[in-house]
């Protein structure tokens, strides 16, 4: 059951990246919006894609080869 803890850190990390999307898409509606925030943003989005993949990864059998 050691892939427990490493489930909830992905389903907490989904929740956030969802909620930087939200946020991203509303910050964008604006017009005039702060572009640094804006990359930044998108930036964060991206490491914790980067960091879902990663622990899925650690989720996957080795397979002999």
């Amino acid at each position: 059951m050691e892939d427990e803890p490493i489930q909830y850190r992905i389903v907490a990390l989904q929740v956030e990246h969802r909620d930087l999307d939200d946020v991203i898409a509303r910050l964008t509606e604006f017009p005039g919006h702060d572009e640094l925030q804006l990359r930044r943003l998108k930036k964060k989005k991206l490491q914790i894609k980067d960091q879902i993949l990663q622990l899925q990864i650690r989720l996957v059998p080795d397979i002999p080869a």
